[in-house]
């Protein structure tokens, strides 16, 4: 094994587990982001984390806010690991922040 596919092993094992924490965190997600995630829904994949990121910046209007614009980012680093080392990075800063600011006040 190389070093490059190592990389890219380590951090396509880096984004499951950042799927993996907000399945824990949100049960009912598990449901919809586990299809997505198969390696044969990369069609559906790809226009729906388009369209949350899409989403996300119209955080404006009611429905639409700016939790869909990770979520797309997270969806569209599955198929682009090119992404994973940002996406990854910032999933985990935010999860840490959370958890502070929960603790705080707490």
């Amino acid at each position: 094994m190389t070093q490059s596919s190592s990389r890219t092993e380590r951090l396509r094992r880096r984004l499951d587990r950042q799927f993996d924490a907000i399945s824990r965190a949100i049960p009912f997600s598990r449901r919809v982001i586990s299809p997505l995630r198969a390696r044969g829904a990369a069609l559906i994949r790809l226009p729906i984390a388009i369209l949350f990121i899409l989403g996300g910046f119209l955080s404006f209007l009611p429905i639409l806010g700016f939790w869909m614009l990770p979520l797309g980012l997270l969806l569209l680093a599955v198929d682009l690991p090119v992404l994973r080392p940002f996406v990854t990075t910032v999933a985990i800063r935010a999860r840490i922040r959370a958890r502070r600011l929960r603790r705080r006040f707490r």
